[in-house]
């Protein structure tokens, strides 16, 4: 199983990647390749599939975290270039109408194409329960039990009837990648809160995770609360290589790395093919 990096904010040094404030990693398993996320603009994740050498109309699957711009904002390029009928994995929470607060204006910024052309082009697959997408890879499905801090930003909001409400990310998913014994946890943006999601993981699989990867979202944290992960984290003995990208935070890196050592914490940006070689 393969697993790189394909849109990020950061790309590797001397290489032909692009970057932008987005995330998307490519999984390949059993002859079976999966999208995972679209990157902000489309324009970004073409070239650098392009790099890899991937045609899009090779892509069997795709899974979105959440409905964010720079997660799923390249899906409308993306469409004109994948097969019709892929199937498309995300949250039932997918089309909630949303919106972004920049100082006293009020942005909407609510999925980048409309349901009905995604009907059209995809076997949408909207869904709360854990789901596998390809061989080895599942979804988490929905994470409900969120007793950690969640990774909010206040300029978020949506649509609750009538009302605009802070956003309860309810539509935020990662998935879960098996390699023998161990797993995988691919984050998206994490805004059901790391410690919520490793939970929520560690109920519904008995494997144990000993990899982490992608955008962790620990920017709002507090001092307190990243050194709580960190412990948390420290004491999970099976974590063997956390791969912390997009939105996670510089301060939020430089904490894992100090606690949990370089050996452990490696960056993770375009173009990276992450290294998770199973440890017995």
């Amino acid at each position: 199983m393969r697993v790189i990096c394909v849109v990020d904010n950061a790309v590797q040094r001397s290489s032909l990647f692009w970057g932008e404030h987005g995330l998307s990693f490519l999984i390949e398993a059993e002859g079976k390749r999966l999208l995972f996320d679209t990157g902000l603009s489309g324009t970004v994740l073409l070239h650098n599939l392009n790099v890899l050498g991937v045609e899009p109309a090779t892509i069997d699957a795709i899974a979105l975290s959440h409905a964010h711009n720079d997660h799923a904002g390249g899906i409308a390029k993306l469409m004109d270039y994948v097969r019709s009928g892929t199937p498309l994995y995300a949250h039932l929470d997918l089309f909630r109408e949303r919106f972004s607060k920049k100082g006293e204006e009020i942005q909407n910024k609510s999925f980048s194409t409309t349901r009905q052309a995604m009907e059209d082009q995809f076997d949408l697959r909207l869904h709360e329960e854990p789901l596998e997408v390809i061989p080895g890879v599942w979804t988490t499905g929905g994470i409900l039990a969120r007793p950690e801090p969640e990774g909010r930003n206040a300029d978020h909001l949506m649509r609750e009837g009538e009302a605009i409400v802070a956003d309860a990310y309810q539509d935020d998913m990662a998935l879960v990648l098996q390699n023998g014994n161990q797993l995988m946890l691919l984050c998206g943006c994490c805004h059901a809160g790391l410690l919520n999601t490793l939970a929520h993981v560690e109920r519904n699989f008995s494997i144990p995770v000993a990899f982490i990867a992608g955008g962790l979202h620990l920017t709002a944290y507090t001092s307190d609360q990243l050194e709580h992960v960190c412990e948390v984290l420290s004491s999970h003995s099976t974590l063997q290589r956390v791969y912390p990208n997009h939105c996670t935070g510089e301060v939020a890196f430089v904490s894992l790395t100090n606690a949990l050592g370089t050996s452990v914490v490696q960056p993770c940006p375009a173009g990276a093919e992450l290294d998770w070689v199973v440890s017995l």
